[in-house]
């Protein structure tokens, strides 16, 4: 039986997300998913004259290969792939992981190489620049479960966070853009956490359902040698298949000089996997009004109301600082009360308190505002 819900969240892929036209083709990219919101997805691409190409991937069967990976094969991949991605005009991936820890027992050289010669040039240099695209998950047990939540109640919540008014969530968004276009100097502060740095003449990108669903962020990127000081991230995160937890980095003009976190190898590791793994390629806020709290997927905590996440890696093309790297790892910080509480301030102005927005622009992005 075909749900609603998923056929309201197709049409929003479709007309908001990618803005598809007639004549141009979507490439749908599910993982360990192969019906409900794929079928309905194929079913709003062929409605609008479009043609919908589907790849159907199993997190089991790309474990298989990768374990067994050879360079020959991931650059014939990466070939074929890339291949693929250049004939389309949109670009949806889908998540569905049973297992989000799938992955955690492939060679940390071979995931390197499959980053390098694979993700890279087909993801971070081509997909994300050339395509317009948009990432989610799709509601599991497995999911229910980080989230603490029974499969029902997570569903009925994914819906909700997926669905927000996006649009008054856009209209919310510009004068933070506005700021962050005029500002020079950030500062943020909390508990295990004071940094500096500045963001002048990078830009800064509105996200509000056009690249990720679920959405709420306003991203830039700092001056890549600018960063100063300490950073200590209260949100567990799952990266290559790997839970991390308690980080902290220390800056020196802009370099991750020490690091410490759980576990201290695989983190170790995964900073070194390039010089610009150590330099960060995003800061930016989050405020969807719905997600409260982490549930050790990137993609739901970084957009968490109250948040800001500040990445280690490649910046984008948006918002470029000239950091490159194999790497983009979004890590997030909470700065409700519950969590601790923090500030962030612009040009010495505090424009958040506590995760709540205390500037008379800024105030439409608070919870209450956005959530109506």
């Amino acid at each position: 039986m075909r749900d609603p819900r998923t056929q309201k969240l197709a049409a929003l892929i479709v007309h908001h997300s990618t803005r598809l036209q007639a004549g141009e083709a979507m490439l749908i990219e599910p993982f360990d998913l192969a019906d409900g919101l794929v079928i309905d997805l194929i079913d709003e691409v062929q409605k609008v004259g479009g043609v919908p190409i589907v790849s159907v991937r199993d997190s089991g069967v790309i474990r298989a290969q990768l374990r067994g990976a050879t360079e020959a094969a991931l650059r014939v991949q990466a070939e074929i792939e890339l291949h693929q991605m250049k004939q389309v005009q949109a670009y949806v991936g889908i998540r569905g992981y049973a297992n989000v820890s799938e992955l955690s027992d492939v060679p940390g050289d071979k995931m390197a190489m499959f980053q390098r010669l694979v993700s890279q040039p087909v993801h971070l240099d081509y997909r994300v620049n050339h395509t317009r695209w948009v990432v989610l998950r799709y509601p599991n047990p497995a999911m229910a479960q980080l989230a603490g939540m029974s499969t029902e109640a997570f569903e009925d919540f994914y819906f909700r966070v997926c669905t927000v008014d996006y649009e008054r969530m856009r209209l919310a968004i510009v004068p933070l853009r506005d700021r962050m276009l005029r500002t020079d100097r950030v500062h943020l502060k909390g508990p295990g956490t004071d940094l500096r740095f500045s963001i002048k003449d990078i830009g800064a990108i509105s996200c509000h359902g056009e690249r990720n669903i679920p959405d709420g962020e306003c991203f830039t990127a700092p001056v890549r040698d600018s960063v100063e000081g300490v950073i200590a991230y209260n949100t567990p995160s799952v990266y290559l298949g790997t839970s991390y937890d308690s980080l902290r980095f220390t800056f020196e003009k802009g370099r991750i000089v020490k690091a410490t976190g759980n576990p201290q190898d695989k983190l170790d590791q995964l900073l070194d996997s390039d010089p610009g793994a150590r330099y960060i390629g995003e800061f930016s806020l989050g405020f969807n009004p719905h997600i409260m709290k982490p549930m050790k997927d990137t993609l739901f905590d970084e957009k968490i109301a109250g948040s800001l996440h500040f990445t280690p890696g490649q910046a984008y093309e948006t918002a470029e600082n000239g950091n490159k790297s194999k790497v983009h790892w979004d890590l997030v910080l909470i700065q409700r009360p519950e969590y601790g509480g923090g500030e962030v301030w612009f040009d010495g102005e505090l424009i958040r308190r506590d995760g709540i927005f205390v500037v008379k622009d800024l105030e439409g992005l608070n919870p209450e505002n956005l959530s109506r």
